[in-house]
């Protein structure tokens, strides 16, 4: 009875999230005296997983799922959970994550806990710390269902290295036709960049940049750092930058180890979907900035003076140490 893990993957390749999702259900099987099974769908390399504590791979290869399909990736998931008899399943708190998780609850009659942060307070009770009120709060909730669905924020336990012996095997899954009732017709993403979902560091700028063609120093510093690009709702509602990378409360949530903005005042819809970030660092010419209040280190300082300096030490630093 071991506990299913889903793992996303992209072309093939495993997303930073689906190690976190791994370690955090190899702790989750070794509290409950188990071990952990990943559900892998079009993925390669599949044995690196037995570095984060994963014992068995159920690996499916099917071109009808190359782009992802909330119902049918529900199907495939349930069908692992009743082949290795478990009753719990461990997500990421990607969007599709979180697209899945509401479809596979309903299905299993289980309880769905999402942005979960630690690893179980106890499992009898079965009780788990996930955040609250806009990541202000933390919130211990028991999860009192046979079958549990515990999706775990990004970025917050981890990945924990635990090498363990591991075992790849085909697993083949009837997906009913009424699954692909919604098709993907088209996607368009951004290549070639780190995204915001899976960068270790994110460089936000706001409306302090006073117009898109200033943007060409973030782009430059996020390059000097391996960092994505974001900005403020403001931003791409003056269609200054992709609406793709705002963040926030109503844009995309960010939980990366260093969050850098820069001329971003600090309303309380960005703060909130960037309040899980580990390290803040803010760069405004207001000292009366709210984001100062929110922040671990900031500068006040004027951008095209500060950003520029900073570009140019951070060159001469990886310089030196190449």
């Amino acid at each position: 009875m071991s506990v299913i893990v889903y793992t996303e993957s992209e072309n093939g390749k495993f997303k930073k999230n689906a190690f976190e999702a791994a370690s955090y259900a190899a702790e989750v099987a070794k509290q409950l005296g188990t071990t952990a099974t990943a559900i892998a769908i079009n993925s390669e390399e599949n044995e690196i997983l037995g570095d984060y504590g994963i014992s068995k791979v159920l690996h499916v290869k099917d071109d009808s799922l190359k782009t992802f399909n909330a119902k049918a990736y529900a199907e495939v998931v349930v069908s692992a959970l009743q082949n290795e008899s478990a009753t719990t399943v461990i997500l990421s708190s990607s969007a599709d994550a979180k697209f899945m998780a509401p479809i596979l609850a309903g299905t299993l009659k289980a309880g769905y806990v999402p942005n979960v942060v630690a690893a179980p307070d106890s499992t009898q009770p079965f009780i788990v710390k996930r955040t609250a009120f806009s990541n202000k709060g933390f919130a211990h909730t028991e999860i009192k269902t046979e079958k549990k669905i515990i999706g775990v924020s990004n970025n917050a336990f981890g990945t924990v290295e635990n090498k363990v012996d591991i075992a790849v095997e085909d697993f083949n899954t009837n997906i009913k036709e009424d699954a692909f009732e919604i098709k993907s017709i088209e996607i368009d993403k951004v290549v070639g960049k780190a995204t915001i979902a899976d960068a270790d560091i994110v460089v936000s700028a706001g409306r302090g940049l006073k117009g898109p063609e200033n943007w060409g120093m973030i782009e430059e510093l996020a390059d000097v750092l391996g960092a994505a690009t974001a900005c403020s709702k403001p931003v791409s509602d003056l269609g200054w930058r992709p609406h793709g990378e705002h963040v926030g409360q109503t844009g995309k949530p960010v939980a990366s180890n260093l969050y850098i903005a820069i001329g971003i005042s600090g309303a309380i819809q960005h703060l909130a979907g960037v309040s899980a970030s580990k390290t803040k660092v803010v760069i405004n010419n207001d000292p009366e900035a709210p984001f100062f209040k929110a922040a671990d280190y900031g500068i006040v300082g004027d951008a095209f003076e500060v950003v520029p300096q900073l570009i140019e030490k951070l060159k001469d630093f990886k310089a030196q140490n190449s």
